[in-house]
């Protein structure tokens, strides 16, 4: 029989890159998530955080958190189909549920797992998923572990996605998952159009809106809210631990579709709950979102200045009216290695590699944050134009 754990010796990816000294992750925080921070002992320009409005260092939403322990105590230690249910839960669903508009919310302990939650429980031996090849990873792992038959189209490709529709037996359910904002190119997705063909084929429509709430629509409210198209999207889902600083997921959905989530869905039922912390940070973060939607303007602003900085400069990135700014390094190991020099000369981002982007797209993903500065942005600016095209040491 073959040892299991064969595959962990072989030779990888990631002992070259190691090996190059080019390895990009695991950098170790030494101070809060915030526009600027101090990462492996060396002051660091933040941008590559989805802490989009810079409220994970807000005091009011941190001392919602301490108070939350102080209350409840660290831990539900039980899902929330049994003992794991507070009451800061249900005001958090019953206030989101409101401001996004829609009757009902349930919460799920992260992003990943709502979507896994959602997918799996909606989708039947006897139906069909349909996604765009560019949909978070948790969407595709979502669909496999439902039983139900997956169709992708090409990335914002309508025509390839109403083929994938014709496919769809007239006796089998429907449903196509769409991320809001793509979370590596930073683009949105083509929603009315969606929405469209779906209302032709008789499907309903599930959007992701990990990297939308608070960024895009009215007062950050997401995807559907940005287009206008509110009343045609069925079910969103989103996540805490971007705009609302906090950890946990959430789907929003008729109250017919949430009761039945509730009671099927085996990532919910077999999960712990949020703990208070998180459940209080989020609900402090989301009144905070509905008191202040000018915070989303201040975001949407700096992220344009940022891309004006990159283009003044002829930093060839990836065009889009989100926070999230990829930067074209194309193969693999520049990226890697840019992504080295980048950060040794004080700016953090993100590198996106296969299997996240197609061979020989790869990128530096760079987002910002409603609390970055002018000054702030200018300094990023100019490292990273200085050392997109320098040359590459022998030892980065």
């Amino acid at each position: 029989m073959l040892d299991i754990f064969e595959k962990c010796r072989k030779r990888s990816r990631v002992d070259e890159a190691k090996e190059k000294g080019i390895y990009p992750y695991f950098h170790a925080l030494e101070t809060r998530q915030d526009v600027e921070v101090v990462m492996e002992g060396k002051r660091r320009i933040m941008l590559g955080s989805n802490n989009y409005l810079g409220l994970t260092t807000n005091p009011e939403i941190m001392e919602a958190g301490i108070k939350a322990i102080e209350q409840y105590g660290t831990g539900c230690s039980g899902s929330r189909f049994l003992n794991g249910t507070l009451q800061m839960h249900l005001e958090l669903e019953a206030e989101l549920a409101e401001f996004v508009g829609k009757e009902a919310v349930m919460t799920f302990s992260t992003g990943f797992q709502s979507n896994l939650g959602i997918i799996s429980a909606l989708v039947g031996i006897h139906d069909c998923v349909i996604c765009d090849r560019e949909n978070h990873a948790s969407i595709y792992d979502g669909c496999r572990l439902g039983f139900g038959k997956m169709l992708m189209y090409k990335h914002a490709d309508m025509e390839d996605l109403e083929k994938q529709l014709q496919k769809v037996p007239e006796n089998r359910g429907c449903l196509i998952v769409t991320d809001g904002v793509f979370s590596m190119g930073g683009d949105i997705a083509k929603l009315p159009e969606i929405c469209a063909l779906a209302k032709k084929y008789g499907a309903r429509v599930m959007v992701d809106d990990a990297h939308a709430l608070g960024v895009i629509g009215k007062g950050g409210r997401g995807t559907a809210s940005h287009f206008g198209l509110e009343d045609q999207v069925d079910i969103y889902m989103g996540t805490f631990s971007k705009s609302l600083a906090s950890l946990g997921g959430y789907m929003a959905a008729s109250a017919e579709v949430v009761e039945y989530v509730k009671h099927v869905s085996r990532p919910f039922i077999f999960s712990a709950s949020i703990t208070p912390a998180s459940a209080a940070v989020a609900l402090a973060a989301l009144r905070h979102l509905k008191a202040h939607p000018e915070i989303v303007t201040n975001l949407s602003d700096i992220s344009s200045y940022f891309r004006k900085c990159l283009k003044d400069r002829d930093v060839k990135i990836i065009e889009a009216d989100t926070p999230i700014v990829p930067i074209y390094t194309y193969t693999e190991e520049n990226t890697l290695t840019r992504a080295r020099m980048i950060y040794n000369n004080g700016v953090y981002l993100n590198p996106v590699i296969t299997p996240a982007c197609a061979e020989g797209e790869c990128l530096l993903r760079a987002t910002c944050m409603a609390t970055h500065t002018k000054a702030l942005i200018d300094e990023a600016a100019e490292i990273i134009a200085a050392t997109i095209d320098a040359p590459i040491p022998e030892m980065v």
